[in-house]
């Protein structure tokens, strides 16, 4: 009897090396993977009798790029289940560090260490793009296991009968998408790409690290209503803010940041070969994104950014620190999105029962040969049990 698969008895697995992770995804994950092919048309004139060939033909010329695309909670821990408590972690740690670098991890006595880019302590992880100016980032396998639920022991074996694996070669992290929904939980929008989708016969994923705690630890959700947003001008003058210091002050109703790598990737034309996907390779770095507010007429509110934006005709790039705080200014669990210099767009009104303002904006480096954008830290609240 045929087995039905369902997508909320769906696990997901990052393999990188001899390290395998566990994601917890939501609901809504997909991957896929096209051809590319060519088309070959007849076009001409009739011969003595009135007839013309009309026929075509395909040939496929390469296997484009493995899409994948999930979300994941934003979720801070104070443990993983190697690192024995000692070193924060987070659910997406394996995720962010393949992002912002060409990274792998090592084991570091009881604790795990990356590469590069991140940083971790009793408190907090924190992920930069420092060493992210690189022509190729971090690749790594990704498993999605169909009817993994419930599995005690992790070990999956399709000729059993209950489960179907699908296996992703090579893949690398092209976007992440954090949208400040006010009632909603922190999360992240996961995109990428790989080489090929291949369906294997068993995976063993019984030693996987898991950072998220057991399936009853909700301490370390991230309310998104919590969020905070510290707004800090460069130049004082321009943007004076409420006392002269540049700092505007903005209680938001919603917002997002998007992180962009812009990956393409590289695969061979042979004739009569169907050509697989190379290598890939990075693009323009591009974090940006936008943040909404009511029209707020108070000293250094939302109306005097407006003004002061829109009549700065003299300055053609403006500055202004961006940090947002997602779980509150202090409190724990959060994560903070601390962006030093970034240029405002000219805000925008949207007519409703209440006036808002949307700003747009975008992170940008000290010169054009820094990696110095972003910075992304978890804080951690509570040490959960793996």
């Amino acid at each position: 009897m045929a087995t039905l698969q369902f997508s909320r008895n769906t696990k997901v697995y990052l393999e990188q090396g001899s390290n395998i992770w566990e994601i917890p995804v939501l609901d809504g994950f997909s991957f896929s993977q096209a051809t590319n092919a060519s088309e070959i048309t007849l076009n001409e004139m009739s011969d003595s009798s009135g007839n013309s060939r009309r026929a075509r033909q395909m040939f496929t010329d390469s296997y484009a790029p493995a899409e994948w695309s999930f979300s994941s909670y934003m979720r801070p821990t104070a443990n993983d289940s190697r690192s024995a408590g000692s070193e924060a972690g987070a659910v997406e740690e394996a995720l962010w560090a393949n992002f912002v670098d060409a990274n792998g991890m090592t084991a570091n006595g009881t604790t795990d260490a990356w590469t590069d880019g991140v940083t971790r302590t009793a408190n907090d992880v924190t992920f930069d793009f420092a060493g992210s100016n690189k022509t190729a980032l971090g690749t790594f396998n990704l498993y999605f296991v169909f009817g993994a639920c419930g599995d005690a022991d992790s070990n999956y074996t399709s000729g059993e009968g209950l489960y179907t694996i699908y296996k992703i070669e090579t893949c690398v992290s092209n976007t992440a998408t954090v949208n400040f929904d006010i009632d909603g939980i922190a999360m992240i929008e996961w995109s990428g790409f790989g080489k090929i989708i291949t369906e294997v016969a068993s995976f063993d994923a019984s030693g996987a690290i898991t950072t998220g705690g057991t399936a009853t630890d909700t301490s370390n959700f991230i309310r998104n209503r919590l969020t905070a947003l510290t707004v800090q001008a460069a130049d004082t003058s321009t943007f004076p803010g409420a006392s002269s210091n540049g700092v505007y002050n903005i209680t938001l109703t919603g917002g997002s940041i998007t992180f962009e790598n812009n990956i393409t990737y590289l695969t061979p034309e042979t004739l009569c070969t169907i050509n697989q996907p190379l290598e890939h390779v990075t693009g323009t770095r591009t974090i940006s994104g936008s943040f909404t507010c009511y029209l707020d007429g108070t000293t250094g509110g939302s109306e005097d950014l407006f003004e002061d934006v829109i009549e700065a005709t003299d300055t053609v790039t403006n500055s202004f620190a961006l940090t947002f705080k997602v779980g509150g200014s202090s409190g724990t669990p959060r994560v903070e999105f601390s962006m030093p210099k970034c240029h405002l767009e000219v805000p925008s009104h949207s007519i409703e029962d209440v006036i808002s303002l949307e700003t747009n904006f975008h992170a940008l480096p000290t010169t054009v040969s820094d990696a110095d954008e972003a910075t992304i830290k978890y804080v951690h609240n509570v040490t959960l049990t793996p």
